[in-house]
């Protein structure tokens, strides 16, 4: 591959769904929200994935959701529905809703717990291409599901041509470098910690839970590396790393320590939802403090 498409943007933010006090979803929550990550840099939101607390969100609270951000942000940026389930009826039921909801693309996870063989993850991904006129996202993080989607099923399944992208979260830097020699998907980093080593090496950009609360400062690394400015890119994608570390490595989900400093910062999130369990005050200190560390570094 010689040039790196960008079907959903680069600076995509893995959004966390908000709630309400009493745990409903907070559709003005949400639209507001949106439209603060928009406007501070994102190119396009992924709605009901792992950080938006798909697994306890039901089928109608994703597609309102989608609904309501589309209304939020029109087209100022991109809305990739995740829709993955380990069940591949229910995976088609939510492309089709939300595709009518108004969503640009598809989110979809190899299907977690029953952990199907290789060509089986395949005809899971191809019904689900075949089933809607949304291009596809393929997302591959084993540590979740359980199983892999190998990279020669994602060469094979390169070949349709609704499946563009893929979000990698494999911590298999070679693996990613070799799909991205040999097709034109484009790869997100799903990793912050990836942010600029993927785009580095051909990717298209991130898919990022920390840019719900840093999305300017994440989407400056791309810009500083696209103006030719490598060692200030390699700088701002450093000055990240103690928050995304905080944020994503500490031992919480990042939904978690996310919905934390976005009530902290006064911003739309409200609680998690069980089995999640709020981060505790301590932590929640802390994750401010390195919010503001880096939000006033130069």
């Amino acid at each position: 591959m010689t040039t790196t498409t960008t079907p959903f943007g680069r600076a995509l933010c893995a959004m966390i769904t908000p709630f309400t006090p009493s745990g409903a979803l907070d559709l003005d929550g949400a639209q507001r929200l949106a439209a603060h990550l928009v406007a501070q840099g994102c190119d396009g939101l992924v709605l009901s994935g792992t950080t938006g607390e798909s697994p306890t969100t039901t089928d109608a609270e994703k597609s309102a959701l989608i609904s309501a951000v589309r209304e939020a942000v029109a087209d100022r940026a991109s809305i990739v529905a995740g829709i993955g389930t380990p069940d591949t009826r229910h995976t088609l039921e939510l492309a089709r809703e939300a595709e009518k909801a108004g969503a640009d693309g598809l989110l979809v996870v190899a299907p977690y717990y029953s952990r199907p063989p290789q060509d089986a993850i395949e005809a899971h991904f191809r019904e689900i291409a075949d089933a809607s006129a949304l291009p596809l996202m393929l997302y591959d993080i084993p540590f979740r599901t359980g199983i892999r989607v190998e990279p020669e099923t994602i060469l094979r399944l390169s070949a349709h041509p609704r499946i563009v992208a893929v979000k990698d979260c494999s911590f298999d830097f070679l693996a990613a470098q070799r799909v991205l020699a040999r097709t034109d998907l484009a790869y997100y980093a799903g990793c912050d910690e990836h942010n600029l080593a993927l785009y580095a090496v051909g990717g298209a950009g991130y898919v990022s839970t920390v840019s719900n609360v840093v999305p300017d400062r994440l989407r400056a690394v791309l810009d500083a590396f696209d103006a030719g400015q490598t060692t200030q890119a390699a700088r701002l994608q450093q000055q990240a790393t103690h928050l995304i570390e905080a944020m994503m490595s500490a031992g919480l989900p990042g939904t978690v320590t996310t919905k934390a400093l976005l009530t902290a910062l006064d911003l739309p999130a409200g609680p998690v939802r069980a089995p999640l369990r709020p981060a505790d005050a301590k932590t929640t200190d802390e994750l401010l403090s390195l919010h503001e560390t880096l939000t006033t570094a130069t």
